[in-house]
Order: C-alpha cells, then structure tokens, then sequence
C-alpha cells in the first residue's frame, strides 16, 4: 500500500513541476527568438562593443591616462590594474610610448568576445611591435575588458560574395 502511494506522489509531483520546467528551458511557451530576448545581444552587437572597449583602452594607453584605461576594464581586474599598470612592465608605465595601437580582428570566443591588437612601443630609439589579445564580455548590461594576454589572432579573410 506505501508502495502505491508512493508513485502516486511522485507522478503528481512530477507533473506538477514538468511545466515549470519545460518552460524554464524553452522547450513550452515563450516563442521569441533567442536574439529578441532581453540581456542577449546579437553577434554584430558583441562584436561593435567589444571593439569600442578596446579602442578606448588602447587610445588610454597612447595617451597615458590612466582612469581611462581602468573604466574599460571589469571590477574583478581593477585591484591588479592599479598594483600594475604603472609599474616597469604595465601598459601605463611612464618610459613607454605607444606610437600606434589598432586593432586587427574582432571574432567570437569561448569566454566573450576576442579581440586583437597590434601595439608598437617605443622605449628610447627602441621600436617593438606586439600582439595582444583582449578577452571582453558583457557584464551586466554593459560591457568590460576581463583579460588581456600576449598573441592574438590574425585577422579572418574577407568573404567574397
């Protein structure tokens, strides 16, 4: 007799929650688009985005203002920025000049958006050129740089129509 009670109660309770669920993966209901939705954005969205964040932190960089660089970036990277950024090896330090910065590709990643750089550096008569790949994603209902790491990736050929 438990038994039967038992599975009575889970299959009421089973139905009970299956709508809830089915509903919470998309499966029932709600019929827009993924991109319609709000909080997602569309690929040409991220992308334009990703590429204003950069543009801002590598025009900080040429100029050397700090505040600005740091407003691109994500709370989680504020404390390491302001411990580095001006130090002998950061991308504010005082003896380097940025001459020219610019952004060569723009593409979708595993963690955001990846967008690369290529910066020159000149220290004294010393002229260096390297890639960077910045990693942006949304936070919120705004974007943020959450990485920046040495390489990068070439930028993918035009389609042809």
């Amino acid at each position: 007799m438990r038994v039967t009670h038992r599975r009575v109660a889970t299959v009421v309770l089973a139905l009970a929650v299956l709508p809830s669920a089915l509903l919470g993966c998309g499966i029932v209901g709600d019929d827009e688009k993924p991109a319609e939705k709000p909080g997602r954005a569309p690929a040409e969205e991220a992308a334009a985005k990703s590429r204003e964040r950069v543009q801002a932190y590598l025009d900080a960089m040429t100029a050397k203002d700090v505040a600005a660089g740091r407003s691109q970036l994500c709370a989680a990277l504020h404390q390491s920025f302001d411990a580095s950024a001006t130090g002998p090896n950061g991308d504010f330090a005082d003896h380097f000049q940025v001459p020219q910065a610019e952004i060569v590709d723009v593409r979708a990643g595993g963690l955001g958006q990846q967008v690369s750089a290529s910066v020159s550096v000149t220290v004294g008569s010393r002229k260096v050129t390297r890639a960077l790949l910045f990693t942006v994603t949304r936070d919120g209902a705004d974007w943020c740089i959450a990485g920046e790491a040495p390489g990068g990736n070439t930028p993918e050929p035009a389609a042809t129509p």
